[in-house]
């Protein structure tokens, strides 16, 4: 398997983006509804896209590649997973957001998988028992509205048992507007001020990065964000502003 930048090796320091840091991040927030003009996905709709990822697996076992919350996360039961690397996508915080972990007045940013390089994660077996209803369970968490269906992809991956084909969700082209590239300082400036009714961006991040260097898998980009954003929020509490 070839060496890459987000292969396993071990995570060089601690943390600087700590769990008190992240503490500070939390607040109340009431939920304003709907990501400002997008269409939640109808029942129908969302029926639909599990049918065509079903068409499109083939009576198949499904895996899905995880590379964010599915990872510490995944909301269904698990029938087996392994390590798995996708080349030629790499992770970054790059799917901006004003509901779910942050507002219209603190915007925010989820990861998504942009083109180049490579992503070490896992890929995860839906059970054959309860696949459609686990499938259909997954949709409904990771695709929310209409306009952003096409935010699932089939991609290979390299596993210890192999190449495998797997699903995964915002892998998007670089024709994309919806993920384009944030520097990482700007980048930080959104995750430090952003929280939601499902928590902080800074907190999605450190529990992301927190469940890599438990794997052994160094992330650059990733490392370096949390760096920058722990020093951002250390700056933000010494002048009172969180």
């Amino acid at each position: 398997m070839r060496k890459t930048a987000t292969a396993k090796t071990p995570v060089p320091v601690a943390m600087q983006l700590t769990p008190d840091l992240v503490a500070k991040t939390f607040k109340p927030v009431e939920d304003e509804g709907p990501e400002p003009n997008w269409t939640p996905i109808s029942g129908q709709r969302l029926d639909e896209l599990v049918s065509r990822v079903e068409r499109e697996a083939g009576g198949e076992e499904i895996w899905v590649f995880a590379y964010g919350s599915l990872m510490w996360n995944p909301g269904f039961e698990v029938a087996t997973s392994e390590e798995a690397i996708a080349y030629g996508w790499h992770r970054a915080f790059s799917l901006r957001i004003e509901r779910l972990r942050a507002t219209s007045d603190a915007p925010g940013l989820m990861l998504a998988l942009r083109p180049g390089g490579s992503c070490s994660g896992l890929v995860l077996k839906l059970s054959c028992a309860t696949k459609r209803q686990d499938l259909r369970t997954l949709l409904a968490r990771e695709i929310r509205y209409a306009e952003v269906c096409d935010m699932v992809r089939w991609v290979s991956v390299e596993t210890p048992a192999g190449r495998r084909r797997a699903l995964t969700f915002w892998a998007s082209t670089k024709r994309s507007r919806l993920t384009e590239k944030i520097p990482l300082d700007d980048a930080a400036v959104l995750i430090a001020q952003a929280c939601g009714p499902a928590g902080s961006c800074a907190e999605y991040l450190h529990r992301t990065v927190l469940n890599l260097a438990d794997r052994n898998i160094f992330d650059r980009n990733l490392w370096q964000l949390q760096q920058i954003v722990a020093a951002r929020l250390r700056a933000l509490s010494q002048d009172g502003s969180i």
